[in-house]
């Protein structure tokens, strides 16, 4: 029943946003709508609070003098190094934005000949941006000046008809042919930033391919330029393990961008089970004393909090939602606050005090990997292995004693590829336990199984880290695998015929930035993966991308992968099966990778049931035909949501079923599914 009605639901909302993507926009119309606007005016004038003292505060900033410096060349380079003409413009903005808001609610003339007076200046004098945060700059700008304008324009403030048609002509001219490509390889602030601004032009221009182009961004972009490759299902963002003002700046631009949609009846808060709300929630709930869980270590840089809260507590509280963590930061946050107060306000207000708490996050998957602070103790009979010991030799010794291995925490360096033998149990102390396979090794895997028939191998509760490095920096981003310039490939087991490996556990395993896949079993039976985090695996390096992944089983029968994370691949797939049978693959997360979230190639009796696939750049699920297709395939109980590609799309399946899926936001388009009978042969263009 929750199921269905939550269907009922997401139906309903793209059935409305169809209707909005197509529909004039309303003017004024970019952070509030004229209905907003005169409301505020009304709880103003009734001296209701907190409106009426974040109203003095903003009169109070903007009566302050103020010298309007424009630039024809902004150049603001990382960290603002150098800085000419950013802060002017930054500053300008701002206080243009603030002006026009105060002529609104005011009618005072002379808070609409200053709101003019900047926007006429740049208008007239910007040619461009230039050096790395060009970009970042014109985003976090652009969005002020068109709310400013858009009050103006709106209002028979006196902005001359000349001097509008100017300032369109620096949206057109400098604005958006800068921005109209977005960034998503930076930091997901940058194009939460820009789609924020790109939504604000588009409604200032009257431009609806412009708007629906940001809003197609804000859910389907790579990288890391969507709200669901910023927000991880759990709540943690991209920039979790960066520092907290990048976190907070980034959520502040969504949540921006959200608020702009809004106005136009496109509503972009309740996308994804409401995923904005969980990152603020996830956020707040860090910064304000309590540790959620995490698939990183969260940095504890830079924690004061931003105001950035204050649109998603009302918008939530309006809903009758509860975020309680959001609305504490926007609560310590509001007694200094004065626009972000004001501009928040909507027309449509929730009135009693019931309140629902969110959804909690989904399960699928969560929280999977190697654990942090587990104090796991190694059995009675264990060989234990200190950080500096030789894993190999004690590997060898255990596995012809009916002995298991224990890896200590720390970082176990080793000098080259782990030979694996049948019955080698090996673990370690979670997230704590690092196998860490030497840069300088001639090597290129970090384990392989060390004859073509092995059996009976268990490996759990460590990190298998594939970097050239274990100190992943304080920008992760910067440091992704495919940056990285080598070549590591994670678990290899290969045999030479069907069925000569068999009996491979893996466990609470945490597998990580391998260049090549990341687990590959080619002929192997009794495969159970379980409770294992994969992200970050499959490359460009040789044999090339979209051929490497975080999981690969090939020529495997009798597998299961069930309540792992399967994510983030650059150039690869969550998972792949080639010429497999008897599959179950369940309650996985399956998201963010840059290919199919789940390739199914020439196999048999395969189930895929209650998967969380999202945010995948290709297809949620993938059968193509290659010689005699797939065959005894369901798909059941899944949310396969907002992939790049189709829900679901397959070609010269024998018997597929699909019941009971929830697919929605897969492509732009309202097609979900293809299923054809075609037994076509995809060029590497059609992938």
């Amino acid at each position: 029943m929750v199921r269905e009605k939550r269907f009922f639901i997401i139906l309903m909302m793209l059935a409305i946003q169809s209707l909005s993507y197509s529909q004039p926009f309303n003017h004024p119309g970019i952070n509030q709508t004229k209905g907003d606007l005169d409301f505020l005016k009304k709880v103003i004038l009734e001296g209701r609070q907190p409106y009426q003292a974040a109203f003095l505060r903003l009169k109070a900033t903007a009566d302050t003098p103020f010298r309007i410096q424009a630039y024809a060349h902004v150049l603001r380079g990382p960290y603002g190094k150098p800085n000419i003409g950013g802060d002017d413009l930054r500053n300008g903005a701002n206080l243009a934005y603030d002006n026009a808001l105060l002529w609104y609610l005011t009618g005072e003339k002379k808070y609409a000949g200053k709101a003019i007076a900047i926007l006429n200046a740049w208008s007239a004098t910007l040619w461009d941006f230039d050096f790395n945060d060009a970009k970042l700059l014109a985003a976090w700008t652009g969005h002020l000046l068109c709310n400013a304008a858009e009050l103006l324009k709106y209002s028979h403030s006196g902005w001359s008809s000349e001097d509008q048609d100017s300032f369109r002509g620096m949206l057109q001219k400098v604005y958006y042919p800068l921005l109209r490509y977005y960034y998503p390889q930076a930091n997901g602030n940058w194009d939460g930033a820009i789609i924020h601004t790109l939504l604000a032009i588009g409604i200032y221009l009257d431009n609806r391919e412009m708007f629906n182009n940001a809003v197609n961004h804000y859910l389907r972009a790579p990288f890391n330029g969507s709200i669901f490759k910023y927000i991880y299902p759990n709540g943690q963002c991209q920039e979790t393990p960066r520092d907290q003002a990048h976190v907070q700046l980034g959520l502040g631009e969504f949540a921006g961008a959200a608020q702009v949609a809004y106005s136009q009846g496109v509503d972009l808060f309740a996308v994804g089970n409401n995923r904005l709300a969980l990152g603020f929630e996830f956020t707040a709930r860090y910064l304000l004393g309590e540790l959620p869980s995490c698939y990183c270590k969260i940095s504890d840089r830079a924690k004061a909090l931003r105001d950035d809260y204050e649109v998603v507590s009302v918008h939530y509280k309006n809903l009758g939602i509860a975020l309680p963590w959001t609305q504490q930061a926007a609560d310590s946050i509001r007694p200094k606050a004065s626009r972000s107060i004001l501009s928040s306000v909507r027309e449509i207000t929730r009135k009693g005090s019931s309140q629902q708490l969110l959804d909690q996050p989904y399960k699928n998957g969560y929280i999977s990997g190697a654990k942090f602070n587990t104090g796991l103790k190694p059995s009675e009979d264990a060989i234990i292995v200190n950080p500096g010991e030789s894993v190999q030799d004690a590997i060898n010794t255990a596995s012809v004693n009916n002995k298991s291995v224990f890896l200590k925490s720390g970082i176990h360096k080793i000098p080259q590829t782990l030979k694996i033998p049948s019955n080698t149990h090996l673990s370690g102390n979670g997230a704590a336990t690092i196998l860490f396979l030497d840069p300088s090794s001639a090597s290129r895997d970090v384990m392989e199984n060390a004859n073509p028939e092995i059996s009976n191998i268990k490996i759990q509760n460590l990190v298998v880290e594939g970097s050239n490095k274990t100190d992943p920096g304080q920008d992760p981003n910067s440091t992704r695998s495919y940056r990285g310039g080598y070549n590591r490939g994670g678990i290899i087991f290969r045999a030479n015929k069907t069925g000569q490996i068999d009996s491979i556990l893996l466990r609470n395993v945490t597998l990580r930035n391998c260049t090549y896949n990341g687990v590959f079993i080619s002929g192997g039976s009794n495969i159970e993966i379980v409770d294992c985090d994969f992200s970050e695996n499959g490359g460009n390096v040789v044999p090339g991308p979209k051929l490497q992944h975080n999981l690969l089983l090939s020529h495997c029968s009798n597998i299961k992968v069930s309540e792992s994370r399967l994510s983030t691949s650059p150039f690869g797939a969550g998972l792949v099966l080639d010429a497999c049978n008897n599959a179950v693959i369940q309650n996985n997360e399956i998201a963010r990778n840059a290919f199919h979230g789940v390739l199914i190639n020439e196999s048999a009796r395969v189930l895929i049931s209650d998967n969380l696939i999202e945010a995948n750049d290709a297809h949620g699920i993938m059968l193509p035909f290659l010689h005699n297709g797939s065959k005894d395939v369901t798909i059941r109980l899944n949310l396969i949501h907002y992939n790049a590609g189709m829900a679901i799309v397959s070609y010269a399946t024998s018997r597929i079923e699909y019941p009971v899926n929830t697919m929605v936001g897969n492509t732009s388009s309202t097609k979900q599914t293809l299923f054809s009978n075609e037994q076509k042969i995809f060029t590497g263009d059609d992938f």
